[in-house]
């Protein structure tokens, strides 16, 4: 099965692809793993890289869906995948359908957090008093207000796209994590039985 875990940034996509993977075995394929890696290996891609999201902009499709067929190419993924970050706009879920149905797979299924921006910034303000400082470069309270205009702006009509398809199934991202995950497992079950 390929999944798209959905929702702004800091809704706990990451963390709810992660539980999939280990209790699911698809591998979480996150683009933002993936470009910090770029960006750790000091190449020029992830240089390029850093100065976009460190402006709180996206990556460029064409970038980011070259890491992602590369990496779902991989045999890990036969059985599926859950997509994290990606996409994040309708081009770019549209070429994922491309690269998808030329190994004659789709998506199945698409998980919206739905979750309050509010909240979003204060987790982001506490992660910071927690850790004494910022622990990514756009880990911060005015960088995740960008993020979630451009989140609004490119990404929130990927749920009309997907819903016009009946693949979007909308959860609670403000629950305590494990009703969240409990949330998801029964979407995934109603779409395909364990």
């Amino acid at each position: 099965m390929n999944l798209v875990i959905f929702g702004p940034p800091g809704a706990g996509k990451g963390t709810q692809a992660k539980i999939i993977q280990d209790k699911r075995g698809w591998p979480q394929l996150s683009t933002g793993e993936m470009l910090r890696a770029a960006i750790a290996s000091g190449s020029e891609l992830g240089r390029k890289c850093k100065a976009i999201l460190d402006r709180g902009d996206l990556v460029p499709d064409e970038i980011v869906i070259g890491i992602i067929a590369e990496r779902y190419a991989r045999p890990d993924c036969q059985s599926g995948a859950v997509f994290d970050g990606f996409p994040r706009t309708i081009p770019q879920a549209e070429a994922l359908d491309d690269m998808l149905a030329r190994r004659d797979r789709k998506i199945d299924l698409v998980i919206e957090l739905k979750v309050d921006d509010a909240a979003l910034i204060r987790r982001v303000e506490q992660r910071i008093k927690e850790s004494g400082g910022a622990t990514r470069a756009d880990d911060n309270p005015e960088t995740l207000k960008t993020r979630l205009a451009v989140y609004y702006k490119n990404t929130a009509p990927l749920l009309v796209y997907y819903g016009n398809q009946q693949k979007v199934a909308t959860i609670d991202g403000m629950a305590p994590i494990a009703e969240v995950t409990k949330a998801i497992a029964a979407a995934i079950n109603a779409k395909s039985p364990p």
